[in-house]
């Protein structure tokens, strides 16, 4: 069943604030892999001109993809989650997130397209501080692969 496309351009309503703590960025940053000292320690983030540990950049997936989460499981879009594999990344950053930013995302479906039988939402997740700031934008792209495709598989 083909997605509905007058939810092309459709935003959903901000999420309530995700508080950005020292502790995620730090498992956040070990579990990737990544070392500098600016994700776990205060002092050396302040020496860059932050004023407490920095996010990686690809820790805003976390809350981008939670927002998205209501988009996915709208009925009234039609998008079977069963099927739905994830096709692409990317993200603009207006400043690194840090520690004690409280965010929110305002997600807007920006295209549904079909193709061989599979359908393509493409996703973006406008990334928010409490003070209305932009901070990052991600964008995703999620593939709900053809029913011929599930059974399949």
């Amino acid at each position: 069943m083909a997605l509905d496309q007058s939810f092309v351009g459709r935003s959903y309503p901000p999420t309530p604030p995700y508080e950005v703590g020292r502790e995620k960025i730090r498992e956040f940053a070990e579990a990737i892999g990544e070392t500098s000292a600016a994700h776990t320690d205060p002092e050396a983030a302040q020496a860059l001109g932050y004023p407490d540990v920095i996010a990686p950049p690809t820790f805003v997936f976390t809350i981008t993809f939670r927002a998205a989460g209501e988009v996915m499981t709208d009925p009234r879009l039609g998008l079977d989650y069963s099927r739905v594999v994830h096709g692409n990344q990317k993200f603009a950053y207006t400043r690194p997130l840090r520690a004690g930013d409280r965010l929110s995302v305002t997600s807007t479906i920006e295209a549904i397209t079909t193709r061989a039988g599979s359908d393509f939402v493409d996703l973006r997740g406008d990334v928010h501080d409490e003070t209305g700031e932009h901070v990052a934008t991600a964008w995703m792209k999620l593939v709900a692969r053809a029913a011929d495709d599930a059974a399949e598989a």
